[in-house]
C-alpha cells in the first residue's frame, strides 16, 4: 500500500487479500491446472478487441445501490469506479480518491479525488459521492445493500427512518475532498468502498430520470468502460471510455457480454470460438479436468438454503437442523456441481485471516455434519415439541438461473425421503420471480447463495440480523444481533474475530440457514485471452484484459 495509507488493522486486511480471500475469482496467488495444448479457435482479434463473455442471466440492475448481486456487479465493476478498487495483486490501491488520510482514532477518513470524469465529459464530483451513499442508505430506495454504510455515523439510523439525511455524516468538504465519519475503526472499510454499492452516480442523471440504469442510452458512468448496446435478455456491450481517468491502460476496444443460463450451451459456444470463457458443465466436469483444460482457484462465498421460520414446520429448530444433517453434502459436490469445492461445514467460508494469521474458517471448525441417526432423532424431537403426528408438506423452492441449481433441489429431495421418510415437492422459478417471493418470505425451504461484499466475516454474518433485507428467514435471534453489533463496536480485532465465532457458533445451532458447499471457481478460458482480473474479494475486473 502506498505510505498516505495509515488505517488502523491495514497488516490484516493486506494479508487477507493477498489470500484472496472473498468472491469467488482467479487471483494470481492461487493454483491454477494449465490447460491443455488443445484449445478451441477463439475469435478473431485481427481487428478490434472484443472480449466476449457470458454473464448468465440479466442484471438485475445496473443502478449500483440496486443490483446487489454478481450477475449485476460483475458487469458494473467495469462500467463505474468508486473511491478504491482492487488491484492486479488484488489489494486495495486508489481508484477515484487519489489519496487518503485516516484521523488518530481510525474514525474519519478525507478523501482527496483526482481528476476524472464521467462518460459524458462531466467532471465526478465528491458531491456525487455524498449522493450516491445517501441515496443508498435513504429507506426510500429499498437498497439490500444498505446496512453495507451502517458503519458511517448516521446511516443506519436513516435507513430506519429514525435519522435525516443531514445525519449521515458523509459530506463534500470542496469538489475534490470527501469525508466520512465512521462509528467506530474499521479496518476493511477501504476495502468496503470499493464494492460497486459506493460506487457514485451522477446525480443530475438520476434526479432527471429515475429509470436512467435500464437502458444503455441514458445510462451514465465513470469507469473504464461505457455502456453502448443493452439488448434485455440477449447481450449487453461496452466499449472502452475515452474520458475515464486511466483510459491509457485499458487494452481492449469492448466487452460483449452474452446472456446463456444454460452452460452447455455456452460451452459449445466456447468451443467455436464464440466465447472466451465459459464455466464447466457438471456433465463434461470429469474429463475437462482429466484433459487439464480447467482453471481453478480458492474463492469465498457460500451455496445454502434458507428454512423460512415463519412456515410450519420450520418454526421448530430441530426439524431444521434434522433437514440439514440428512443432506449429504460431499455428494452434492461430487456429483453434480464436479468443480472440486469444499463441503460447508459452517457459513463462514475459508479465506479469512485472523489477527494471528490463522484463517477463521479453520479456527471455528466444523460446525456442520451428515449424521442420518442424529437427523432421525431430531426430527422426531422436533415433531413431538410441534404435536406432530405427520409433518406438513414442504416445498423445496429453487431458481431456474442454472442447471445446477435444479439438480442440487432433485439430490436434496432424494436424501431427505431415504434418510428422514420425507416426501418433499419441488417448485421452479424464473430468477427475478423468485428472489422477489424469497425476499418477501413467500417460499417455505430455498435456495440462496453469499458472495461476500468485502474482505471480513462480518460481511457473512451481518446478514442474518433481524432487520436485515438479506435475512429472508423470518429469523430474529436478540443474542445474535447483540454480538454481531458489539463485533462492530469492538476495535480490538482479536476480541471481534471471537465474538463473530461466538455468532457463527449461535448462527447454526439455531439453523435458520442450510449452508452446502463453500465456492470455488472453475472455468475455461481461451489461449488468446490474458489479463482478466477475477477477484476473490470482488468481482470481475477487465481494466487490464487484452487479446493476443
Amino acid at each position: 500500500m502506498k505510505k498516505w495509507f495509515s488505517l488502523a488493522g491495514t497488516l490484516l486486511l493486506s494479508a487477507a487479500l493477498l489470500l484472496a480471500g472473498c468472491s469467488g475469482q482467479p487471483a494470481a496467488n492461487n493454483q491454477q491446472t494449465a490447460p491443455s495444448a488443445e484449445q478451441p479457435k477463439a475469435p478473431e482479434s485481427t481487428g478490434p478487441k472484443i472480449l466476449v463473455l457470458n454473464n448468465i442471466n440479466e442484471p438485475t440492475s445496473l443502478d449500483p445501490p440496486i443490483g446487489f448481486d454478481q450477475i449485476s456487479y460483475d458487469i458494473l465493476n467495469n462500467l463505474m469506479e468508486g473511491l478504491t478498487r482492487l488491484g492486479k495483486d488484488h489489494k486495495v490501491e486508489p481508484a477515484i480518491a487519489q489519496e487518503w488520510k485516516v484521523s488518530p482514532d481510525g474514525k474519519t477518513y478525507t478523501f482527496i479525488l483526482r481528476d476524472a470524469k464521467w462518460s459524458n465529459g462531466d467532471p465526478v464530483k465528491a458531491s456525487d459521492f455524498v449522493y450516491a451513499w445517501k441515496r443508498m442508505a435513504d429507506p426510500k430506495t429499498a437498497s439490500s445493500a444498505a446496512f453495507l454504510a451502517n458503519v458511517i455515523v448516521g446511516a443506519e439510523a436513516f435507513n430506519a427512518g429514525k435519522g435525516s439525511a443531514d445525519g449521515m455524516m458523509v459530506k463534500a468538504v470542496d469538489d475534490k475532498t470527501l469525508e466520512v465519519t465512521l462509528n467506530q475503526p474499521a479496518s476493511y472499510f477501504l476495502l468496503m468502498v470499493s464494492n460497486p454499492a459506493f460506487f457514485p452516480v451522477h446525480q443530475a442523471t438520476v434526479e432527471k430520470n429515475p429509470e436512467w440504469a435500464k437502458e444503455a442510452a441514458t445510462f451514465v458512468g465513470n469507469g473504464p468502460f461505457k455502456l453502448t448496446e443493452w439488448t434485455h435478455d440477449s447481450e449487453l456491450k461496452m466499449v472502452k471510455n475515452e474520458n475515464y481517468w486511466d483510459a491509457a491502460t485499458v487494452k481492449l476496444d469492448g466487452v460483449t457480454w452474452k446472456m446463456i443460463n444454460d452452460l452447455n450451451t455456452a460451452y459449445q459456444l466456447f468451443q467455436t470460438g464464440e466465447l472466451h470463457t465459459a464455466d464447466v458443465p457438471a456433465d463434461l466436469s470429469d474429463q475437462l479436468f482429466a484433459e487439464g483444460k480447467v482453471l481453478t482457484q480458492n474463492g469465498a462465498g457460500t451455496a445454502f438454503y434458507r428454512f423460512n421460520v415463519t412456515k410450519e414446520p420450520f418454526q421448530n429448530k430441530n426439524i431444521r437442523k434434522a433437514i440439514s444433517m440428512a443432506v449429504d453434502r460431499q455428494k452434492i459436490v461430487d456429483f453434480i456441481t464436479k468443480k472440486k469445492e469444499k463441503v460447508a461445514t459452517a457459513y463462514v467460508s475459508y479465506n479469512f485471516l485472523e489477527p494471528d494469521g490463522k484463517d477463521f474458517r479453520d479456527v471455528g471448525g466444523d460446525l456442520i455434519t451428515f449424521d442420518p441417526a442424529k437427523a432421525k432423532e431430531l426430527l422426531a424431537l422436533g415433531m413431538k415439541e410441534e404435536g406432530y403426528t405427520t409433518l406438513p408438506p414442504i416445498t423445496i423452492s429453487t431458481s431456474t438461473s442454472l442447471q445446477s441449481n435444479i439438480k442440487i433441489a432433485q439430490a436434496m429431495q432424494e436424501m431427505i425421503k431415504e434418510n428422514l421418510g420425507i416426501e418433499a415437492k419441488i417448485e421452479q422459478m424464473e430468477s427475478k420471480a423468485f428472489t422477489a417471493a424469497q425476499r418477501n418470505l413467500e417460499l417455505q425451504f430455498s435456495r440462496s447463495s453469499f458472495l461476500p461484499d468485502f474482505g471480513d466475516p462480518i460481511n457473512f454474518l451481518d446478514g442474518f440480523l433481524s432487520d436485515n433485507p438479506f435475512n429472508r428467514t423470518g429469523w430474529k435471534n436478540e443474542a445474535f444481533d447483540k454480538l454481531i453489533k458489539d463485533a462492530y463496536a469492538e476495535a480490538d480485532d482479536t476480541k471481534r474475530f471471537q465474538l463473530m465465532h461466538e455468532a457463527e457458533k449461535l448462527l447454526i445451532e439455531e439453523s435458520p440457514i442450510m449452508p452446502l458447499y463453500f465456492y470455488n471457481t472453475a472455468y475455461l478460458q481461451s489461449d488468446k485471452v490474458e489479463g482478466i482480473v477475477r477477484h476473490a474479494l470482488g468481482y470481475m475486473d477487465l481494466k487490464w484484459a487484452t487479446l493476443k
